[in-house]
C-alpha cells in the first residue's frame, strides 16, 4: 500500500530562480524607497506608512497578489514565494501592512468555505493593493489559541460585530476590517459609521497598533461561525508561518551588518572583528541564523503544500525563529558599541522589531507548548 504525497513528500528548503527574481526586485525597491534614514524620519514624523511604497511593492512588483490564484486577480504563487518577500521586509523594517493584509487576512479569505460574491470582490482589490484588509484580532493571539469563542471581539452579539478589540497591527492603514464574531465573520469598511480606530503607542513603530471599537456596526457577513472560526484560524497559521520569515531576514540583516562594522571599527590598531571573544560570539549567532533559515523555510514550504505538518513546522519556526532575531539584534546594538545605543543608528528600530515580532502570533512559549501537544508530549 502506497503513501500518500503528503506522507511521502520531502521539504525543499532551497530558493528557486523565481523567488530569487523575486528578492532581487523587492531588495531593489526596498533600497530605493525604504533606506534606514527615511524609514527613521517617516517613524518620527508618526506616519510610517509610505503609499507610494506599498504600490510599488503590492500592484508594480504583485507582491500582495502572490496567495490569491489567478482567476480572482492575483499571481496564483504561494507560501513560499511571500515568505521570500517577508524576509526582505524583515530585512528593511520596511512599514508596510503586507504581513497583516497580503498574508494573514488573504489567507483567512481564502479559507472560507466559497470565494464568490464579496469574498472574491475583496480579493481581487486585495490582490492588486487597491485595498488594505485587517483581521481584527489582537497582534499577540496564536492560531492554537483560536477556537470557538476565541478571537472575538469583546462583548460580541449575535446579531453581528460589535464590541472592542485591543492591540489591532495594521488596522490604522486598513480600509476593510475582517471581524470574527458570535455569528461569523463580517467585513467592515473602516470608513462606516460605528467603526473608531484610535492608535495605541507601541513598542515598534514601523507597524501601530490600535484598539478598534465597533458599536452598532453594519458589516457584510462572509461566513458562519462555524466556518469563520476555521478560516481565522488558517489566516493566524499562515500569519506566523510567515512571520518567521520576516524574523528571519531581521537576524540576516544584524549579522551582516555587525560583521561589516567589526571589521571596519578598529581598537588597539586591529579590527575588533579579529577579537577571539567577537569572533565566538558571531559565529554562534552565524548558526542560529542558519538554524532560522532552515526552519523558516520548512514552514513556508509546508504552507504552501497545504500539508498536514504545516502546524507542527509553524510552531517550530515561530518559537525558534522568534529568539534567533532577538538575540541577533542585541547583539547587533552591543556589538555595535556606543553608536549601536543612538538613536540615528536603525539598530534599534531591528531590536524593537524583533521584539514586537517576537509576541506576535502567539509567544515562543505558545507555540513551544503547542509543539508538545503536536507531537503527544509532556509540555514543559
Amino acid at each position: 500500500m502506497s503513501a500518500s504525497t503528503e506522507e511521502t513528500r520531502e521539504p525543499d528548503l532551497l530558493y528557486t530562480r523565481t523567488e530569487e527574481d523575486l528578492r532581487a526586485a523587492v531588495r531593489s525597491l526596498l533600497a530605493d524607497r525604504c533606506d534606514a534614514s527615511s524609514v527613521l524620519a517617516r517613524v518620527e514624523s508618526g506616519t510610517p506608512y509610505e503609499p507610494r511604497l506599498w504600490k510599488s511593492l503590492a500592484a508594480d512588483i504583485g507582491a500582495a497578489g502572490l496567495l490569491v490564484p489567478e482567476e480572482l486577480g492575483g499571481q496564483g504563487a504561494g507560501h513560499r514565494e511571500a515568505a521570500v518577500v517577508l524576509e526582505e521586509l524583515g530585512r528593511g523594517v520596511a512599514p508596510v501592512p503586507y504581513l497583516t493584509s497580503a498574508v494573514v487576512a488573504t489567507q483567512t479569505l481564502l479559507a472560507l468555505p466559497a470565494q464568490d460574491g464579496p469574498v472574491a470582490g475583496l480579493l481581487g482589490d486585495l490582490a492588486t493593493g487597491d485595498r488594505v484588509a485587517v483581521l481584527a484580532v489582537p497582534f499577540s493571539v496564536g492560531p492554537f489559541a483560536v477556537g470557538p469563542g476565541a478571537a472575538r471581539p469583546a462583548g460580541v452579539r449575535a446579531d453581528g460585530p460589535q464590541g472592542a478589540v485591543t492591540g489591532v497591527a495594521d488596522a490604522t492603514a486598513a480600509d476593510v476590517l475582517l471581524v470574527p464574531a458570535a455569528d461569523g465573520l463580517y467585513a467592515v469598511e473602516t470608513g462606516s459609521g460605528g467603526v473608531a480606530v484610535e492608535p495605541v503607542v507601541p513598542l515598534d513603530l514601523t507597524r501601530p497598533l490600535a484598539t478598534v471599537t465597533l458599536a452598532r456596526t453594519a458589516g457584510t457577513r462572509l461566513a458562519d461561525g462555524a466556518s469563520s472560526a476555521a478560516a481565522v484560524r488558517r489566516g493566524l497559521l499562515a500569519g506566523a508561518g510567515l512571520l518567521a520569515s520576516e524574523q528571519l531576514g531581521i537576524a540576516e540583516w544584524c549579522l551582516a551588518e555587525t560583521v561589516r562594522h567589526t571589521k571596519e571599527r578598529h581598537q588597539f590598531n586591529r579590527p575588533i572583528g579579529s577579537f577571539q571573544g567577537l569572533k565566538h560570539r558571531l559565529a554562534h549567532l552565524w548558526l542560529e541564523v542558519v538554524s532560522a533559515r532552515a526552519a523558516a523555510r520548512n514552514a513556508a514550504d509546508t504552507l504552501a503544500a497545504d500539508s498536514p505538518d504545516a502546524p507542527l513546522a509553524v510552531a517550530i519556526a515561530k518559537a525558534y525563529c522568534s529568539k534567533a532575531a532577538v538575540h541577533a539584534a542585541e547583539e547587533c546594538v552591543q556589538l555595535h558599541g556606543g553608536i549601536g545605543m543612538t538613536w540615528e543608528h536603525p539598530a534599534h528600530l531591528y531590536l524593537k522589531r524583533a521584539k514586537a515580532d517576537s509576541l506576535a502570533y502567539g509567544t515562543a512559549g505558545h507555540h513551544r507548548a503547542s509543539v508538545a501537544g503536536l507531537v503527544e508530549l509532556p509540555a514543559p
